[in-house]
């Protein structure tokens, strides 16, 4: 072999080599740039509310954790303490995908489903409330984002404080009548709830009883089915095909479909399906409001991890005690001193 031969082969090897290199590197920015933008993608989804700006001072107090003795490291540690979350099913936001879910548009909110999350300090258990939306309360002064304030009303339906103020009424609302601070505010509108639903493979829920709603378009036997997002958003939303047709009834059904949701999120392993992972996080940022405490993924992955003791077996499902208001048979007020007792317990 001569020394020109040598020499070819040695050059193409090396041609080779950067080629390969070149590749490499592609691939890796290409990959960088991919998790960059999905990273970018799935942060921008989130909307989110100033609410404390927009209170102020006006609310309960913040209980402020005391740090332990082991917790002098620099790294930041995950919170433990007890959390308060206030969360809202809406139909809030006009467009397609809601308007086919039965959603109203942008001017006619409405907050269909309130639940007070309260998680307990070392965040292993928590106690989720239901707040009929047909209690009667007295609807606090609540600040617009146009300027001045709404009017304190008196024996007003609990829903209608998200329709004239938005999130920050509904906030303050709940705050009025509980006296209890909430940390944090997360909302979902419609076609939100059913793409979850559909990104986890649906969800596995069972009724002991038979359901028929033309309003909401289901119809169940009694017994165990595996839904799909949209028939899980129907079953959320359906009350006048069990029961008496109140409220409270729906209460239960969204109840159980919370738990069902919690039992197929911690049987789903998504940390093993990239693709999974990334569509159910798309599904639930996409269609997020929260306040501007959650407002980054990264916030909401410290929530998640902070959460990560917490098993479906130790979350419980209340309803806040509630009356029927003497004032009108289809409307329900506080029943005292029991709602006064439970919203103790949560402070």
């Amino acid at each position: 072999m001569t020394g020109d031969d040598e020499g070819r082969r040695t050059g193409r090897r090396r041609r080779l080599l950067k080629a390969a290199g070149l590749t490499l590197a592609g691939a890796l920015v290409l990959g960088i740039g991919t998790v960059g933008w999905a990273y970018w993608h799935l942060n921008s989804n989130i909307k989110s509310v100033d609410i404390n700006s927009a209170l102020g001072d006006d609310r309960p107090a913040k209980v402020t954790p005391t740090p332990s003795a082991s917790q002098t490291s620099q790294e930041a540690p995950l919170p433990t303490e007890a959390l308060n979350i206030l969360v809202l099913g809406s139909d809030s936001r006009s467009g397609k995908e809601n308007k086919a879910l039965g959603g109203g548009s942008s001017t006619g909110a409405r907050s269909d489903t309130a639940m007070v999350v309260h998680v307990d300090a070392g965040r292993t258990g928590a106690t989720i409330v239901s707040i009929p939306r047909d209690t009667l309360v007295t609807r606090p002064s609540c600040p617009l984002k146009s300027g001045g304030s709404t009017a304190v009303a008196y024996g007003a339906m609990f829903n209608s404080a998200y329709s004239v103020g938005g999130p920050v009424c509904a906030v303050k609302t709940v705050e009025s009548i509980t006296d209890v601070r909430m940390d944090h505010y997360v909302e979902i509108d419609f076609s939100g709830f059913a793409k979850l639903v559909n990104a986890l493979g649906g969800v596995t829920v069972t009724t002991d009883q038979d359901i028929d709603d033309d309003d909401s378009h289901l119809h169940l036997k009694a017994g165990t089915h595996h839904l799909d997002g949209k028939t899980a958003l129907a079953l959320a939303r359906t009350r006048h095909g069990i029961g008496d047709g109140s409220d409270l009834g729906r209460i239960g059904l969204q109840q159980t479909l919370v738990k069902a949701l919690l039992e197929q999120i911690s049987a789903t392993n998504l940390l093993t399906s990239p693709t999974k992972l990334y569509s159910v996080t798309d599904a639930i940022t996409g269609s997020l409001t929260t306040d501007t405490g959650l407002d980054s993924l990264a916030e909401l992955m410290s929530l998640g991890e902070s959460l990560k003791g917490l098993s479906s077996d130790r979350v419980k499902t209340v309803t806040m005690p509630v009356v029927t208001a003497p004032s009108d048979p289809n409307r329900v007020v506080a029943k005292e001193p029991a709602a006064s007792e439970l919203w103790e317990s949560l402070r």
